[in-house]
């Protein structure tokens, strides 16, 4: 386990992101032990998940920059019936607080569901954060559109989404079609969640080296302009990137989306509105 260095690692690009004039540092899924759950010496790394937690409750403060740390998996209840694993995703303000957590909730396929607890059916958690309305995702949950809806719902207008996607999730038969299926999916997926949700993303995924199926693409995206940045397919690196929220403020002006879910007599409006949704099952 090189979870040590790869916080270091981390710090480094970090710091490095704050002397830069950066209000916000993202980080992507796995990043301080990657997803290696069979490896004997996996759990009991996990159960030290507090420990970098809280150091870096210390460097945002220290360095007065809003993190989110990708993922780091928890362990709890070790040794009894409750013992669980869980991906998190931490907002840390720069003051060192925590303004919120979400627990991933939808797992992909049985390499997750064997060794993760999900957050199952608990709400989509929206957080105030000093920059503004923030919702948070991680990887699988982006093929959800439902998850954004609720977010922007309850008000997100940036989403986070710390990842770890590859080349090698796409199945023998999809690949045969196209062997670079997941990079279109990321592309089109976050372009088109920008757009139908009137919201800007922050998408951080893992990077390597070319020949081991890393998909890399993080990027910044925004309705009109799609990627404002994006890191190459391959790119294990950091990038600064200036965020203009007015153009999610235009494009609602344009589309009209977020005035239409506030609508009370709008169609999908019960799919949001757990009240609603169960008066309407008892007719």
């Amino acid at each position: 386990m090189q979870q040590e260095q790869n916080y270091e690692k981390a710090e480094k690009s970090i710091r490095s992101a704050a002397k830069q004039g950066a209000e916000l540092a993202v980080l992507p899924e796995y990043h301080l032990l990657s997803w290696v759950p069979n490896d004997e010496k996996f759990k009991e790394a996990c159960s030290h998940w507090e420990t970098y937690l809280n150091k870096y409750r210390a460097l945002a403060k220290e360095c007065n920059i809003n993190i989110v740390p990708g993922t780091i998996v928890e362990l709890h209840d070790a040794g009894t019936e409750n013992e669980r694993l869980e991906n998190v995703a931490y907002f840390i303000t720069n003051t060192g607080d925590i303004a919120g957590k979400y627990v991933k909730k939808n797992l992909w396929g049985s390499i997750e569901r064997l060794h993760l607890t999900s957050s199952s059916v608990d709400p989509h958690p929206v957080f105030d954060t000093p920059l503004g309305k923030v919702g948070m995702l991680i990887c699988w949950d982006l093929a959800f559109p439902e998850a954004f809806r609720e977010m922007i719902f309850k008000g997100a207008k940036l989403i986070i989404i710390p990842t770890f996607w590859t080349y090698n999730d796409c199945s023998k038969a999809g690949a045969a079609v196209n062997p670079t299926a997941e990079g279109l999916f990321l592309d089109s997926m976050l372009t088109a969640r920008c757009f139908e949700n009137t919201c800007a993303i922050v998408f951080a995924n893992v990077g390597g080296p070319p020949g081991e199926g890393y998909a890399g693409l993080s990027q910044v995206c925004v309705p009109y302009a799609g990627a404002l940045t994006r890191l190459g397919s391959h790119a294990e690196g950091m990038a600064v990137v200036d965020l203009d929220m007015q153009i999610v403020e235009d494009a609602e002006e344009n589309y009209q989306v977020r005035a239409d879910l506030a609508r009370t007599d709008w169609y999908y409006h019960y799919r949001h509105n757990n009240e609603t949704e169960t008066e309407e099952a008892k007719l």
